[in-house]
């Protein structure tokens, strides 16, 4: 293997270049036998041109994430030193982008820097909530205990989105092919038909005529619809980019009529679990609920929580200071109101965390239940009136004749 080094020399002077050994210890080994003091040493690994062109593409899904927490609380339970562990997980990652991230790690862990302060190089990996935990697990001593709850954490989290997001899926494509059928009909089938019926020169229902005019626009200007979709979808995506479009569409997931309940619970479940985890690992309550408004992953609810801080820190309790927002159901505030009282607040969040993932998935269910037939009633309905429209003329002209 190669190895990319920086050291001093003897002369304290910066030096720089690879080094060629069997193993990253027998690379160190051989310059310290040089005089060298290393500042930092990785691998430079021996990728095929499409490998090195291609690994930026590669997705860190969430999933990678809690399959890597897992496998480093194994490790770091089994007593094995920090360095070896990103060794191992850097040999034996899958994806290029991961392997090159934990090698990173590995090198900072080297040269003599923390865990926490090696991953917070790499937000795109590890959240700020995620580096946090790991200082708080270094701090107290409890690194293998902070990782199992943390891999808990998110082992929990990534099943309730993916289960959320599973759900939306099927009404998503069941809406799209309505549209595409829709759209099939009234550019390619009608207009075929509307060309007999025009034709015959009997009187055309009102209602045909609806359908017919429609078809025409859409023949005619389907083009520039078109083009106004696109250019509307992107300035639209534009703006659900920044600040304020972000907040207007958080806000529309917890106000719209058929997702409101589903989202609420979500983020109620999110900020239970999170706060829960928190305490077990011994981060302040403030610091706790800083983190939490930045991975709770809703505008409305982050400004809130923040809101929350400010009014802990000048003397607040929780509860009344979540119980200004009008957006946190009473039920929550009132346990964490008990939790406070009686000094269980985290058997209390855990209690909630555990009852809101139910709800969720309660409402999951829920949702999928009324969606799926609602949808494919409309389908049926929207193309069974739109045959009706044009061979009702047919039938009275054939029957006519």
């Amino acid at each position: 293997m190669i190895f990319k080094y920086k050291a001093i020399d003897t002369s304290n002077n910066q030096k720089e270049g690879t080094i060629e050994a069997v193993s990253l210890e027998v690379a160190i080994a051989s310059l310290q036998k040089r005089g060298l003091v290393l500042s930092n040493i990785s691998p430079v690994e021996q990728k095929s041109f499409l490998e090195r062109n291609v690994s930026f593409l590669e997705h860190i899904s969430s999933k990678d994430i809690v399959i890597l927490s897992r496998q480093m609380a194994t490790l770091f339970e089994a007593q094995v030193s920090a360095l070896r562990v990103f060794e191992l997980l850097s040999s034996q990652a899958e994806k290029n982008s991961i392997r090159q991230k934990l090698s990173e790690i590995a090198g900072d862990l080297q040269a003599g820097s923390t865990i926490s302060d090696a991953l917070a190089k790499h937000p795109d990996m590890f959240s700020p909530f995620y580096v946090n935990m790991i200082k708080s697990g270094e701090e107290s001593g409890k690194l293998d205990q902070t990782l199992l709850y943390l891999a808990d954490y998110l082992d929990r989290t990534h099943e309730v989105t993916s289960k959320v997001k599973s759900a939306l899926v099927y009404p998503a494509f069941i809406v799209f092919t309505f549209i595409a059928v829709m759209v099939l009909m009234l550019t390619v089938v009608i207009p075929k038909i509307s060309a007999i019926l025009v034709d015959s020169g009997q009187d055309i229902p009102v209602y045909t005529k609806v359908v017919l005019g429609i078809s025409g626009f859409f023949v005619s200007y389907g083009m520039f619809i078109l083009i106004i979709l696109v250019v509307g979808g992107f300035f639209l995506w534009r703006y659900i980019k920044t600040e304020a479009g972000r907040y207007s569409f958080d806000s529309l997931k917890i106000t719209f009529p058929a997702i409101q309940v589903l989202y609420r619970k979500l983020y109620l479940s999110r900020i239970a679990d999170n706060m829960n985890v928190m305490l077990l690992s011994g981060i302040p309550i403030v610091r706790g609920l800083d983190l939490t408004s930045k991975v709770v992953d809703n505008k409305v609810f982050e400004n809130l929580i923040n809101q929350v801080v400010e009014d802990v820190k000048t003397g607040s309790s929780i509860s009344d200071a979540m119980m200004k927002s009008g957006e946190i159901p009473s039920i929550f505030i009132a346990m964490i109101k008990i939790g406070e009282e009686t000094g269980q607040l985290g058997n209390i969040l855990k209690t909630l965390a555990l009852f809101y993932r139910r709800e969720v998935m309660n409402a999951i269910d829920t949702l999928v239940g009324l969606i799926e037939p609602v949808m494919i009633v409309l389908l049926g309905f929207g193309v069974a009136f739109l045959l009706a429209s044009v061979l009702i003329p047919i039938y009275n002209l054939s029957g006519a004749m």
